[in-house]
């Protein structure tokens, strides 16, 4: 997780202004014991510690979007709730500009590809914006606790395991299925020891040394996959196109900017009518995702219209 710069993040994430501590451990008061303090006398946690982080987690779920229970086990991929946050409001941005309606009192569904043992962009998307989710993985432990998040917050989500690892959509959308749009954070290394180094790289910038432990967490298919992200964000294209009549908006997380120009040439290829490359700053770190229809702007339209209208 990132110490954010709050002030670059959408103006609508309520974590633009930072992390108020005071408040966050009056609604979980075990935050209290992993606050430090900074050089300037104000609190913080140490983001080097991967129980800091999970129980930060904790906190602004529980303070700002009413997740009363949420947990992970040791080495699952532990997300910064703010930047999380911020593709779901881009997101909704996106959907916006293609209808009148006001689509926040809408039933929007959503799918979120790869969504992990802890479902963040389901939990976040169903509190900001009363979204519906369709939610998958291919790793089964990831599923059980998934679905245990859903079963102890009462929420509008259903997590469904995918069964075919090199597939995205197929067998997960059903033929009578039509999504607003799709989400994905996709796995950004190309090899397990890519991953290792990467993450030896974030230890550095946090603790000035080097150590195997993920403090990010992040289990091998959350992490890294034959092909890295383009091959990955490509080969979900493709696949794409098979869809293309039952998702108005397809939209994946591009890390890598060097990606984002062969991503758009194999966009071109597949006939998509629209494609979008929205950028997100996230403090240290610029972040994108990359979106495309197959829909122009007025079959967009009729189709938001009438499946929400």
């Amino acid at each position: 997780m990132i110490a954010f710069r709050e002030s670059l993040l959408h103006p609508n994430n309520c974590h633009i202004n930072g992390y108020d501590f005071n408040a966050l451990c009056k609604s979980l008061p075990s935050l209290e014991a992993f606050l430090v303090q900074r050089p300037d006398g104000k609190d913080t946690i140490n983001f080097s510690d991967p129980v800091a982080l999970k129980t930060l987690n904790q906190a602004l779920l529980k303070h700002h979007y009413n997740v009363a229970i949420w947990d992970l086990p040791a080495g699952f991929l532990c997300p910064p709730v703010p930047g999380r946050a911020d593709y779901l409001h881009h997101l909704h941005d996106l959907i916006s500009k293609d209808t009148s309606l006001n689509i926040s009192q809408r039933k929007v569904r959503v799918m979120d590809v790869g969504t992990g043992g802890s479902l963040i962009y389901p939990i976040l998307g169903n509190a900001l914006f009363d979204w519906q989710f369709l939610a998958s993985d291919i790793d089964t432990q990831s599923i059980k606790l998934a679905k245990q998040l859903v079963q102890l917050n009462g929420l509008a989500i259903k997590v469904v395991q995918q069964k075919q690892p090199t597939r995205y959509f197929d067998g997960i959308i059903k033929a009578q299925d039509t999504l607003v749009a799709t989400m994905c954070n996709p796995p950004f290394h190309d090899s397990e020891q890519s991953a290792k180094a990467g993450s030896q790289r974030k230890w550095r910038n946090l603790k000035g040394e080097q150590s195997s432990q993920l403090n990010f967490g992040g289990r091998n298919n959350e992490l890294w996959c034959e092909g890295g992200e383009f091959a990955f964000v490509r080969n979900m294209i493709l696949e794409s196109t098979h869809f293309a009549e039952q998702v108005i908006w397809f939209t994946c997380l591009v890390s890598k900017k060097e990606n984002e120009r062969p991503l758009k040439a194999c966009l071109r290829k597949a006939g998509a009518a629209q494609v979008e490359v929205v950028a997100m700053n996230q403090g240290q770190k610029v972040s994108r995702f990359i979106a495309w229809s197959f829909m122009d702007q007025q079959q967009r339209t009729h189709a938001l219209e009438s499946l929400l209208g």
